[in-house]
């Protein structure tokens, strides 16, 4: 099956949209990919769904900006996969199947919530194609924290490379998450802490970039451990697997770098979330021989040179290095889990979110009528 994978994180940065062949098991090829950047107006009308999503008690209830920002989530995903299309000569028939992550806007799985803004079913009109959407709903409902989702692709795509076992697939989103892959087994998986999210709100407010380009800020600084070590001691950080985290949850830690030079504040951070990482690996039934690492952390220079120290002796790379693509691997999971919802394979496990049992998630949308993109 040929399927799309739609993927916009907590990082805020864009859409990314990728093509995938796969029966839901195997990955049988990778077809191109983009990241559509959002403007700053995107942005910003996210972050306000972002700062209302806190007050959220609903998973349907959309009041104020949330139902504008929900109708902008869905018409620059639908533009963004007609773009793709055009640009890359793709036939819409060709396309069996597209998987909608959405915008996630509040994450509280001990509170039974989990909400991602996105219209699935707007979507599938909108494109003439169907839509899977809403994968996390069904996991958070059965008592299970609904996070991570991509393992079940790691463990796809770790089959064929070979690296020494145990292999960790890193994700440095807006939120750290780690799949560990040993011995065939079912994939053990949380999230470990701050990904990007810290970084790049420190750096938007102290000087107005939306993120530390190639760690460079972070590379003049001097990191703060006593910092770091008041952070680590949130419960959070001692608590078994598997776990999960909102984008939000530690946004006090840039409340306290108010004083701190524009360097030093880059570069504790960045600290922090390789600290964090080391953290879980005494959670772990054996430390990792190897560790790969995506989303755009893996970009990040110094903070890659952080997570090599602090994992050390495994080997760390990043998803490029492996053959991957860093920038895409979300998105393609999200293909890949579109085409797993639709055959009703589980996509989440005991290992991965705590759920009783491996669950199948998502919710198919058919298009009903062929509708104009809203511009």
């Amino acid at each position: 099956m040929r399927a799309i994978g739609l993927m916009s994180g907590t990082s805020l940065d864009g859409i990314d949209v990728a093509l995938i062949e796969t029966d839901g098991e195997r990955v049988t090829g990778f077809g191109p990919s983009v990241t559509d950047p959002y403007d700053a107006g995107d942005r910003n009308l996210l972050r306000q769904a972002l700062e209302e999503g806190r007050a959220l008690q609903s998973r349907t209830a959309r009041p104020g900006v949330l139902g504008a920002a929900e109708r902008m989530v869905t018409t620059l995903h639908a533009a963004a996969v007609e773009r793709f299309l055009a640009a890359n000569r793709i036939e819409r028939a060709s396309i069996d199947i597209v998987g909608f992550h959405g915008q996630t806007v509040l994450h509280r799985p001990q509170s039974g919530l989990t909400v991602q803004i996105g219209d699935g079913a707007a979507l599938a009109d909108a494109l003439r194609l169907p839509v899977a959407y809403d994968f996390r709903a069904a996991d958070v409902a059965a008592d299970g924290q609904g996070a991570p989702l991509v393992p079940v692709f790691h463990r796809a795509i770790a089959r064929t490379i070979e690296r020494p076992r145990p292999l960790i697939v890193l994700n440095v989103g807006g939120v750290a998450n780690i799949t560990f892959l040993f011995d065939g087994e079912d994939p053990i998986a949380c999230d470990t802490g701050p990904g990007n999210a810290l970084i790049d709100d420190f750096m938007r407010s102290r000087n107005g970039e939306a993120y530390d380009d190639g760690g460079a800020t972070a590379a003049r600084g001097a990191v703060d451990w006593k910092f770091i070590e008041r952070v680590l001691a949130h419960p959070f950080f001692a608590a078994p697997l598997p776990k999960s985290l909102d984008r939000n949850a530690f946004a006090f830690a840039n409340l306290c770098l108010s004083t701190y030079s524009l360097a030093d504040g880059a570069a504790t951070l960045a600290a922090l979330t390789a600290a964090a990482v080391a953290r879980i690996v005494p959670h772990l039934p054996q430390p990792p021989a190897s560790v790969i690492v995506a989303g755009g952390g893996a970009k990040n220079r110094t903070l890659m040179a952080m997570l090599a120290e602090r994992l050390a002796p495994a080997r760390v790379e990043t998803a490029t290095d492996a053959g991957w693509s860093a920038d895409a691997l979300e998105a393609q999971a999200f293909a890949f889990l579109a085409v797993r919802a639709q055959r009703g394979l589980p996509i989440t496990f005991p290992s991965t979110t705590g759920v009783p049992r491996p669950m199948t998630g998502g919710v198919i949308a058919l298009p009903a009528l062929a509708k104009p993109i809203a511009q």
